[in-house]
């Protein structure tokens, strides 16, 4: 049972350094706004990795089936993405208008990670990848497999804390000419992103269906 659990962890750990959108939200808001803010993200990230985890674990079935769901979370993704990129890019050292409540400000973080996770169908697919390849070629048993998902949710977690922790400390690193070359090139991510999205999930689709 140690190496599921070992395995799963590092696995955790090298899923957090893709440099994708949730990796340059997550350093971009830390810096601006301290490891707090990083940490909300976090969560938010974690809860939408829970949910997929266990989506690949006990299978879909229970999932409500309604047609074209997968192009329309693609949509929604692709607008998140690209609004979050623009922004970015247009203002260069973003300073939005966050809400002042505690609650209001807790739930802004929280939701960002989350959509930023959910709605990135990649995310979801390496989940179902990473359990199905433990399942048919490690052959793990119903533990293991629920050891070695748990470790690699902990490896996430610890790893994006980790980043939130040590960004903000080396925030007298970012000058202001710094953030705006960090935070454009966050947004040419994100836009990146958005048109891979688009392309893969909507584009391919749609010309498919019309036999193109």
């Amino acid at each position: 049972m140690f190496l599921p659990i070992l395995y799963g962890f590092l696995v955790g750990i090298a899923l957090c350094l893709t440099f994708g959108t949730v990796f340059f939200a997550l350093i971009q808001n830390s810096v601006d706004n301290g490891f707090r803010s990083g940490m909300k993200i976090v969560l938010g990230v974690i809860i939408g990795d829970i949910l997929f985890v266990l989506a690949a674990l006990l299978g879909t079935s229970f999932i409500p089936k309604v047609d074209g769901i997968e192009h329309i979370l693609a949509l929604v993704g692709v607008v998140f993405l690209t609004a979050m990129g623009l922004v970015n890019i247009l203002k260069g050292t973003p300073r939005l208008a966050y809400p002042q409540t505690r609650f209001g400000n807790y739930l802004y973080y929280v939701s960002t990670g989350f959509f930023l996770n959910a709605l990135n169908p990649v995310n979801f697919i390496s989940w179902v990848t990473i359990v199905a390849y433990i399942r048919s070629h490690l052959h793990y048993t119903v533990a293991e497999q629920y050891g070695f998902m748990g470790a690699s949710l902990l490896g996430v977690f610890a790893t994006e804390s980790a980043l939130a922790y040590y960004a903000n400390r080396l925030k007298r690193l970012f000058t202001p000419r710094v953030i705006t070359i960090f935070n454009r090139t966050t947004g040419f991510v994100f836009l990146a992103v958005a048109v891979q999205i688009a392309y893969t999930r909507l584009y391919e689709p749609m010309m498919k269906a019309m036999n193109w």
